[in-house]
């Protein structure tokens, strides 16, 4: 199973600069999309019926702000939007696709804007957490993709030295992690197959600062314990332009059905 996460400025516009041409290419069996910007019946039918794909999507109550999407090769079981609390559900936020065995979700946490606070930022921190607390009860298993609006280690973004007070890589964050790979129990699946160094997700100026690296890590794909022995390759596509931020590709070499 091959899940691509991507953080788009924008679907409709992602979309005409090639995106569906591109995952024709990309042999992806499950897509997770993040930062729509435009409400489902807003979207053309270009958009809505991606050839090759059954496509859903969760919205924000807001005009041209966040928004989901997740398509699938494979007609899920079910599908599920919204986290059971308000800065996810009324910002469109989380949308899953459940599958016989495993269910993959695509996530955007808010960052620190017009919308959002930092403390709104820590409270969708803590509630997804425990969100994830409730899913290692489930007898099946998870993987979660998106941007996370934050990196986790030292190694995660350039010039770390100078970000310790920015929001994204503020102490506060970074907990958030420690606890999410830590006490709950989660793996960043794409370290489990790619060690490499200056593997960043995001870009400050998406042009300059991709030549001279100057990125962070901010897009993830999580999975629960038991799927890390089946992530086989994991890689980023940083040539890119339907936004700002990478695509992260990781292949799970098992057998759902």
């Amino acid at each position: 199973m091959r899940i691509i996460s991507l953080h788009v400025n924008g679907l409709q516009q992602a979309v005409e600069k090639g995106l569906y041409a591109w995952l024709k290419t990309a042999d992806a069996d499950v897509v997770a999309i993040q930062n729509l910007k435009a409400k489902e019946y807003q979207l053309p039918d270009a958009v809505l019926y991606p050839e090759g794909f059954n496509a859903y999507f969760f919205d924000a109550e807001a005009e041209g702000y966040s928004g989901v999407a997740i398509l699938t090769k494979e007609v899920p079981k079910a599908i599920m939007t919204g986290l059971a609390f308000p800065q996810c559900d009324m910002q469109g936020r989380f949308i899953q696709a459940d599958f016989p065995h495993v269910s993959v979700g695509s996530v955007l946490f808010p960052a620190v804007d017009e919308y959002n606070s930092l403390e709104d930022k820590l409270a969708f921190q803590k509630a997804f957490l425990d969100h994830l607390n409730k899913t290692r009860r489930k007898r099946r298993e998870f993987i979660f993709c998106g941007n996370f609006e934050a990196a986790h280690k030292t190694v995660d973004l350039d010039n770390w030295q100078e970000q310790q007070s920015t929001p994204g890589f503020l102490p506060e964050e970074r907990a958030f992690f420690d606890q999410m790979f830590g006490p709950v129990g989660y793996v960043d699946a794409f370290r489990e197959a790619n060690f490499g160094e200056n593997q960043y997700t995001w870009w400050p100026d998406a042009d300059s600062a991709r030549r001279n690296q100057n990125g962070w890590r901010k897009d993830y794909q999580i999975c629960t314990p038991s799927i890390r022995q089946f992530v086989v390759d994991a890689k980023l596509d940083t040539s890119l332009r339907f936004g700002d931020h990478a695509a992260v590709m990781v292949e799970y070499e098992f057998d759902e059905d």
